[in-house]
């Protein structure tokens, strides 16, 4: 399903067809040892998981250059043993089927190019595509760009049927400043994200998404919900 003319959302990645780049965001690589080292004991499978969902989205989509906008590791301050180990194997896996990996620096990515460098692959602060601007998201932007593409918020809807409560990664577009807004959800199988209805939300480019269409991801398709005014109500009743 196309988000806006030439972009396709394909799972929870977006798929830049002419430019045949694919965007995906927020790996978090790293998290269950961070998980592990407050207690909380989870198994390791979330590289495996990703690395599964983008071999079926490569089955779709046949990319020239995977961009990674932010985030690509959990830790702030420190690179986490697991970090280094799946950072590289993750890259040695996308590298093996496209020409390029592209890195925009997340607010946990600074000391990301330490890692980048063993790979040689490009760690930016924002990237550039014709009339379209790719940020992580978490600071806004100074920019003459039509359409913003955003990660960071990782955004989510939760749906109520009946007694079950059910919380899905979602697509968000928008305006912001006149610009066109596009915020991409995490595709950290861990990550549920946050839900748009209820909780607060991160990015400064989404202060007011009341406006905004959702596009919900549920078991690898894509479904258009509307506007997040129109929705409202029915989740709150």
């Amino acid at each position: 399903m196309e988000i806006s003319p030439g972009m396709q959302m394909v799972d929870t990645a977006l798929w830049l067809r002419k430019q045949k780049i694919l965007i995906i965001n927020d790996l978090h690589l790293g998290y269950e040892e961070a998980l592990h080292r407050k207690g909380i004991l989870v198994p390791r499978f979330q590289l495996q998981e990703i690395k599964e969902q983008i071999t079926r989205i490569f089955h779709n989509v046949s990319p020239a250059t995977v961009i990674i906008n932010g985030d690509l590791k959990h830790e702030f301050g420190t690179v986490l043993q697991q970090e280094w180990k799946e950072v590289l194997e993750f890259l040695d896996f996308v590298l093996n089927e496209v020409a390029e990996v592209i890195i925009i620096r997340g607010n946990h990515d600074p000391l990301l190019k330490f890692i980048a460098e063993k790979r040689a692959v490009q760690v930016v602060t924002e990237y550039l595509v014709g009339d379209t601007l790719i940020v992580h998201g978490d600071h806004l932007v100074d920019t003459k760009a039509k359409r913003i593409i955003i990660g960071h918020e990782h955004p989510a809807l939760t749906i109520r049927k009946g007694s079950k409560r059910e919380k899905y990664k979602c697509f968000l577009k928008g305006k912001w400043q006149g610009k066109e807004l596009i915020a991409v959800p995490s595709f950290n199988p861990l990550l549920e994200g946050t839900d748009i209805l209820k909780e607060r939300l991160l990015s400064p480019f989404l202060e007011d998404v009341s406006r905004f269409e959702v596009y919900v991801v549920g078991k690898g398709e894509v479904f258009w919900f509307g506007k997040v005014k129109e929705i409202l109500p029915e989740n709150h009743q």
